[in-house]
C-alpha cells in the first residue's frame, strides 16, 4: 500500500494543466491532467539502453554495428548451436538449418566471391597483425575492384593480397614479400593485381622513405640497439632522403644507415646480420653503406 502511494506521488508532476490548472499525471504511455483528463503528451521516447535480454548478466545490445568487412555489412542472421542442454534431435535440426542458411544467404556468385575475398582479407590482416583500419580499407578496396570488374581473370586470393598491401601502404610501411608469405597466391599474381588496382582505382599511396624503414630494420635485429644509435641512423636516413644523389630502395638505404651508425658506435653489427633481418642481400647493404659513408664525408 505504501509503495503504491509513493508510485502515485512520483507519477504526479509538478507541472500544471494548461486548461484547468490541475496536476498532470504521467504513466507509461501518456501525460494527462488528473482533473479534466486533457492529454498533454503521448508516446514518450525511451532513452534507456536497447537491451535484448533482461538478464543482468547476459544483457546484449540489439546487434553489432554495420561493417564493410562483411559481404552483407553484418546484417545477416547466424543460427547458433543451441547450447549443450539441447537434445540430439534438435542439434541435427539446427545443423541442417545452418547448412541450408549458408547456401541461401548468397544471392549470386558475385556475392559469394565477395564473401570469400573479405574472409581472406580478415585472415591476412590477422596473420600480419595489422590494425582494424587496414582491414576496413582493404575490404573497401576489394569491393571497389569487384564493382569495377577488375577481378575478372584473376584469383580472389591475389585480389585480397593486393588490397591488404595497398591498404597497408596507406597506413604503415609494409612489404609485399611479407604479404605473400601468408597469402595463398604467387608473388607475380599479387604484384600484377596490385598494379591494376593502383592504376584503375587511383589509390593515393604515399611514397616510402628510408626514414620510415629505420625503426623496422632496428626492430628486426637480434640484438638491442641504443637510442643514440637509433637517432644517428634516423639522421643518416633523413640526410639520404633530402639528398638528390641517393635515390633507390628505401629498405636498402635504411639498412645501410643502421650499419653505418653501428660502425660509428663500435657496435659489432655485421652486414650479413642486417641483411638476414630485413631479407635483403649483403651486397645491397654494403653498396648503400658505402654511398652513405661518401655522402657523410662530403
Amino acid at each position: 500500500m505504501a509503495s503504491s502511494t509513493v508510485q502515485q506521488e512520483s507519477d504526479v508532476s509538478t507541472q500544471q494543466c494548461p486548461e484547468c490548472g490541475g496536476d498532470l499525471v504521467q504513466d507509461a504511455h501518456e501525460t494527462h491532467c488528473g482533473a479534466c483528463g486533457l492529454v498533454v503528451e503521448d508516446d514518450p521516447v525511451d532513452h534507456g539502453p536497447e537491451w535484448r535480454s533482461f538478464d543482468r548478466e547476459g544483457r546484449k545490445r540489439t546487434g553489432a554495428p554495420r561493417t564493410v568487412t562483411l559481404h552483407d555489412r553484418g546484417l545477416s542472421t547466424d543460427i547458433g548451436t543451441g547450447g549443450a542442454d539441447v537434445s540430439s534431435r534438435k542439434q541435427r535440426r539446427l545443423s541442417r538449418q545452418r547448412r541450408l542458411h549458408s547456401r541461401a544467404k548468397f544471392e549470386s556468385k558475385r556475392e559469394r566471391n565477395l564473401s570469400h575475398g573479405l574472409g581472406d582479407i580478415r585472415r591476412l590482416v590477422g596473420a600480419l597483425d595489422q590494425s582494424d583500419a587496414v582491414q576496413q580499407q582493404a575490404s573497401t578496396l576489394f569491393k571497389q575492384a569487384q564493382d569495377a570488374n577488375l577481378l575478372i581473370g584473376r584469383s580472389i586470393e591475389s585480389g585480397a593480397a593486393a588490397a591488404v598491401y595497398a591498404a597497408g601502404r596507406c597506413h604503415i610501411v609494409i612489404r609485399m614479400a611479407d604479404v605473400v608469405d601468408v597469402a595463398r597466391c604467387y608473388a607475380c599474381d599479387a604484384w600484377g593485381t596490385y598494379r591494376t588496382f593502383q592504376r584503375e582505382l587511383e589509390i593515393p599511396i604515399p611514397v616510402q622513405l628510408p626514414v620510415d624503414w629505420v625503426p623496422t630494420v632496428i626492430s628486426e635485429l637480434p640484438l638491442t640497439v641504443s637510442p643514440a644509435l637509433r637517432q644517428d641512423a634516423t639522421q643518416l636516413a633523413a640526410t639520404a632522403t633530402d639528398s638528390a644523389v641517393l635515390n633507390g630502395n628505401p629498405i636498402g638505404i635504411a639498412a645501410g644507415a643502421v650499419y653505418l651508425a653501428g660502425t660509428d658506435a663500435d657496435l659489432r653489427l655485421t652486414q650479413e646480420t642486417i641483411s638476414e633481418a630485413v631479407d635483403i642481400s649483403p651486397v645491397t647493404v654494403r653498396a648503400w653503406y658505402q654511398r652513405l659513408a661518401e655522402l657523410a664525408d662530403e
